[in-house]
């Protein structure tokens, strides 16, 4: 079995918050949230007059904010409008050291992504980063994008993840009515969102629930989106993060299952060079292992792992 295109540390992305750059009160709020990630918008979230404005806010938001070990995002506005250059021209070379993911909207094709790539690369060049230092996330929101979600996920190493943008795909499509039955109705964009991105070895999340204050649906949602392969969904309200943290994180059995594998394979393979071996009456080989691993990784962060070897 050949190795995934993209290889690094795992990492977890159970939930990520998405909240206005504009406004340091909400920011700063979600910064202190539970979420994994917090995606700061300059695109939907901002209105064209705040936009210019909103950058600077941004930047004092990175600069002064306790992220409490979060991934630290922005979303820029998108590639294809007057203000994606400076959004991120501006705010990487104010704050770069202390961002890790830019959230690219809007991707049609590999070529924005490539575009961003290299953007980031002259400046990272520019401030003393290391090319690379800053990830990138793309959405995956029109039917192109979905048409060309394999070559957007394999683009460039640089790419962490990517994430399905119910609202502006059921737009772009010309579907009717508010967005509800998302799984029924946008099974294939889904799904073929999920593929992509593990063919290419990194991470999926899954749109919002936009009935924010319908905790039920947002469960629902979520359990939905954990069946169908997604490493995680986002927020748009700090009240979604702790159901969707609860959804997408590993019960016991789940974590000792996990654990036990690793060790099995890695004991198998020094012992024996054996890649594949019997767990339970169940065969295991190098394909279960990322799976296994994001479990573990999940379990360190929120402390169940300690709990589990008492």
């Amino acid at each position: 079995m050949s190795a995934p295109q993209h290889e690094g540390p795992v990492t977890v992305r159970r939930s990520e918050l998405a909240c206005p750059a504009h406004s340091l009160k909400m920011m700063a709020k979600a910064a202190a949230s539970e979420a994994d990630e917090v995606v700061f918008d300059l695109e939907d979230g901002c209105a064209p007059s705040q936009k210019t404005s909103a950058r600077k806010t941004l930047i004092e938001a990175f600069d002064t904010l306790d992220f409490g070990g979060k991934i630290r995002a922005f979303r820029p506005n998108g590639i294809h409008t007057k203000f994606f250059y400076r959004d991120v021209i501006e705010v990487v070379e104010s704050a770069g050291g202390k961002i890790d993911v830019v959230v690219l909207p809007k991707v049609q094709d590999a070529g924005d992504v490539l575009f961003a790539d290299r953007l980031l690369t002259q400046i990272e060049q520019n401030i003393g980063l290391p090319i690379g230092h800053i990830r990138l996330e793309a959405l995956i929101e029109s039917a192109k994008a979905v048409l060309r979600a394999e070559q957007i996920a394999g683009s460039t190493p640089r790419l962490a993840g990517l994430i399905f943008g119910v609202l502006d795909y059921a737009g772009n499509i010309g579907a009717r009515g508010p967005v509800r039955e998302q799984f029924a109705l946008y099974h294939y964009p889904k799904a073929k969102t999920v593929a992509a991105a593990r063919a290419a070895g990194i991470d999926v999340v899954d749109g919002v629930t936009f009935q924010f204050r319908d905790l039920r649906q947002c469960e629902h949602d979520a359990n939905s989106a954990a069946q169908m392969g997604f490493d995680g969904k986002w927020a748009i309200h700090p009240d979604q993060v702790s159901v969707i943290n609860r959804v997408f994180t590993p019960s016991h059995d789940e974590i000792t299952r996990a654990r036990e594998i690793i060790d099995l394979y890695e004991k198998s393979d020094v012992e024996s060079g054996v890649g594949a071996m019997v767990y339970k009456d169940e065969m295991v080989d190098a394909a279960s292992l990322p799976i296994e691993r994001k479990k573990l990784a999940i379990a360190r962060k929120t402390g169940l792992l300690q709990k589990t070897k008492k």
